[in-house]
């Protein structure tokens, strides 16, 4: 069996995501020289390495990701109640695009 890396790349495989987190991956991904493919293809690969997932795949990892999505909303939430710029409330309306 080839080697996914190395082989003729011939077949598409399409998949939807949310694109700011498809920005947000291909941003961590550059930081290695890879694109989003790429990295892909490397998860396909150790996959086929692994006999199936390259990582553990357990309960606790929903707890994991609730756990880091809630550090990321409290580091957001924590940026808005440091922010010291102000609007009224038609301005506010305005940027969200409501009608009053």
């Amino acid at each position: 069996m080839d080697n996914v890396i190395s082989s003729a790349k011939t077949d598409m495989f399409r998949i939807r995501i949310n694109p700011e987190i498809r920005e947000e991956l291909e941003q961590i991904y550059a930081k290695t020289g890879l694109t989003l493919t790429d990295a892909i293809n490397v998860f396909f690969q150790q996959s086929l390495n692994a006999g199936g997932f390259p990582f553990a795949v357990t309960g606790d990892n929903a707890e994991i990701v609730k756990a880091k999505a809630l550090a990321r909303l409290v580091k957001e939430l924590k940026k808005g109640d440091d922010c010291t710029e102000s609007y009224s409330a038609e301005q506010a309306r305005a940027m969200l695009g409501i009608a009053e």
